[in-house]
This record gives C-alpha cells, sequence and structure tokens, in this order.
C-alpha cells in the first residue's frame, strides 16, 4: 500500500512504479495468480501480460471498497523453475473507479496466488492422513480476505471447501480438536462430531505460541464469549434489517440483541453469551444479596471441583418481574472473575449502583426510571441458565426517576 507515499521530486499524485519478484514452482501445474488495485496495474510473467487490471476495472471490495475486484490467471509452472514477475503500477489518479468513500493517497496494489488443487482429492488425502494419526489439529477458519472493516460478510459459512474438510477429518480420527480464527461468529454445522474447540479470534505476533499452550495444557483457559454464537447467519435477531434501504437503515431489534433476544424467542444458539470451558471445572454456592437503595452486592462462593488450578467468572443477571413495558427477560448487570488452585473456594461479591442494575429509559418522561416491585437475581458462568445457576431477590419499594450519571 502506497498510502502515506510521497515523492517531493514529482510534485504530483500521479505517478508509475515497476515492482518486480521471483517465484520457484514447488509443484509441476497450474498456478492461480490473483491481483486487486487502487490505481492501475498489469501483471507480466516472465514478459507475458499474464493480466491487465488497468484498461477495465471491475469495482471490488478491497482497499474499503476503494478497490477492484480480484482479477485472476493460471500460469503452468515447472517444479524448480523460477519466473520472473513484475508489475506495471499506476499511482490512485489513474484509477478509472469513482466514488470511494475512503482515500488512500497514492493507492494500493495486491498480488497472491497458489498451486491449483482438486479439492476434493487434497480432502480424501487429508482424510487418509487423519486416519494415520493418533491426534489431529485442524486449524481453519477466515482472514481478511473474507472479513475486515469497510464491508458486511455475505453468510457465517467458512470458505471454500473447509466445511467439507473438516467433516471428512473429524470422520476419519474422532480425535481432532478444531483450532478456529475469525473475528466473528461461522456456522459449524460438523460441531456434533467435534470433541474440542478452540476458538482463538485474531492474535498478533505470539498467536502461534499461545494456542500451543493451551492445547498442550501449559496454560488454562479462562476465557467467555462476549457475544452469542448463533447456529446459522438467518437466526440472527438483526437478519432482516441490517442493511440500509433508500439510504436508511432500520435498527428493528431495538434492545432485542444477542441473548435478550434468543431468550426472548426462545432460539437455540450454537454457544451462548458468556460460555467458556476450562480443563477443570467449577462451582457456585451460598448466594447473597444485599440492597441498600443505592448499592446491589451479590455474593456467591466459588469453588474449583476439578484437578487444576484455573480462573471462573461470575456473571450477574437481572430480571423484572413486572415492569409497564415489555423487558428482556434477563440482562447482565456484572461480573467478576476469580482465580483459584484446585480445591480451593472463595467468595466473590460483585457491586452495582442499583439504579444502574435496575433501570430503563421512561420515554414518556424523558428520564430513567427505577421502578418500585421484585427483581431476580440469577448467577451462572453464562446466559445460559440452567443446572448450577443460583437465583435470589430482592425489592425496590417506591418508583423513581433521574437523570443524568
Amino acid at each position: 500500500m502506497f498510502q502515506d507515499y510521497y515523492c517531493p521530486k514529482l510534485k504530483s499524485e500521479l505517478w508509475y512504479a515497476d515492482l518486480e519478484g521471483y517465484f520457484t514452482a514447488d509443484n509441476d501445474g497450474d498456478y492461480e495468480v490473483g491481483l486487486c488495485v487502487y490505481g492501475t496495474a498489469l501483471l507480466y510473467c516472465d514478459d507475458k501480460l499474464i493480466i491487465d487490471n488497468a484498461t477495465k476495472q471491475r469495482q471490488g471490495t478491497a482497499f474499503f471498497g476503494a478497490g477492484t475486484e480480484e482479477e485472476k490467471a493460471f500460469i503452468p509452472m515447472k517444479k524448480g523453475q523460477t519466473y520472473h514477475f513484475n508489475i506495471h503500477f499506476g499511482s490512485a489518479e489513474t484509477s478509472t473507479l469513482k466514488g470511494a468513500d475512503v482515500d488512500f493517497g497514492g493507492g494500493a496494489v495486491r498480488i497472491g496466488g497458489a498451486w491449483k488443487i482438486d479439492p476434493e482429492e487434497e480432502i480424501k488425502k487429508a482424510a487418509s492422513l487423519a486416519r494415520s494419526a493418533e491426534q489431529v489439529v485442524i486449524c481453519a477458519g477466515l482472514n481478511m480476505d473474507w472479513e475486515s472493516e469497510g464491508f458486511d460478510r455475505d453468510h457465517m459459512k467458512l470458505p471454500g471447501h473447509m466445511d467439507a474438510m473438516i467433516s471428512a477429518v473429524l470422520e476419519a480420527n474422532p480425535n481432532t480438536i478444531i483450532v478456529m480464527q475469525s473475528g466473528t461468529p461461522v456456522e459449524m454445522p460438523w460441531i456434533k462430531q467435534c470433541k474440542g474447540l478452540l476458538h482463538a479470534w485474531y492474535g498478533g505476533n505470539e498467536t502461534g505460541n499461545g494456542i500451543a499452550d493451551v492445547l498442550f495444557g501449559d496454560i488454562n483457559p479462562s476465557a467467555k464469549l462476549s457475544l452469542s454464537w448463533p447456529v446459522k447467519n438467518e437466526d440472527n435477531p438483526a437478519f432482516l434489517n441490517y442493511r440500509s434501504e433508500a439510504g436508511r437503515v432500520l435498527y428493528g431489534e431495538d434492545v432485542y440483541v444477542g441473548y435478550r433476544y434468543y431468550d426472548t424467542v426462545k432460539k437455540e444458539v450454537e454457544f451462548p453469551f458468556g460460555h467458556g470451558l476450562s480443563y477443570t471445572t467449577f462451582s457456585f454456592s451460598d448466594i447473597s444479596v444485599k440492597n441498600d437503595g443505592k448499592n446491589l452486592e451479590v455474593s456467591v462462593k466459588v469453588s474449583n471441583t476439578g484437578e487444576k488450578d484455573g480462573a471462573q467468572v461470575v456473571q450477574v443477571y437481572l430480571s423484572q418481574e413486572k415492569s409497564k413495558i415489555r423487558r428482556p427477560s434477563k440482562e447482565m448487570k456484572g461480573f467478576g472473575k476469580v482465580f483459584l488452585k484446585k480445591g480451593q473456594s472463595e467468595v466473590v461479591t460483585v457491586k452495582i449502583q442499583t439504579k444502574y442494575a435496575t433501570s430503563y429509559f421512561d420515554e414518556d418522561r424523558g428520564q430513567w426510571i427505577m421502578e418500585a416491585g421484585t427483581y431476580k437475581v440469577i448467577v451462572n458462568d453464562s446466559s445460559a441458565v440452567g443446572k448450577g445457576a443460583l437465583g435470589a431477590k430482592f425489592e425496590i419499594g417506591e418508583t423513581s426517576w433521574w437523570s443524568g450519571l
């Protein structure tokens, strides 16, 4: 990317450059090469024009919508032979595309390539290798080609033949762990076959070491999901109205986003908000709720009942038994994390201002309202309330309104 490039000698935003490199093929066969650009670009291989992304350009999503579609070509190559690639690049001023919302200064170009494979044959090879192994780790997911800033994904599926490959390997060897990397949920049609799943999101330079530490048990994971993980894209509360219609965006889901929606319509999710496993187990007991009118204190005893040291997150949800408006069945109001050695117990107290825990915005008066009535406290390790969850109640004696913070 030449976003910040400026040449004082040129004194112009119109300029050209040649970018060249060499590639030695490690297989016989066709290699697929792709090129997208913000500006213009001609790609040559051994002085032969392979891709013309200059004279006729198609609007794409690359470079925050400023770039072209990726134009592709196939190049037959011989194993061990070296090929010379050259890009004749023109700066952003040369682009024939108009209407980009982002200005990338000098422009940008991206090139990539890979040996063309037969997906079905490669899936068979992966399954065959899996059968001969004691344990298998599949690293799958997305990258910046499939999700990034500036555009929405069209669906929640993994790209290409990835789902088919994962299913085939899981069938060939049940002792397979899936390491998934993505910044958002993906559909997992094979999840019931899977004995272990590690979602690693996107890390930095130490991502590989971090994943290895978790897989080999050097670190006991304790992370919790910051979102509800739907089974499929159509389950999402914003599915019907996420896009712009005639220049207007309708937030039709209102406050019913995430677990508030899934709880209300009783729709199953792949993983609930707040979910996260570790190599040990925990239990909650002895819930205590104190409310002095200003502050709410929820205390619970957390015990590490497993064989490894680890951490657990106490999640506090509230629900109002009767309200003059419709409210979600429960709302998260606070949480606390505790690190415990195996066999250790500790009381965790989560403190919340009562007005923040109970109020909603009263549109009739233009103020926040804390209604008199009964409120239920739910403590659990995720938004999926079931066995192991604790409950208690407290009362608000008089309705009051407030503004500001």
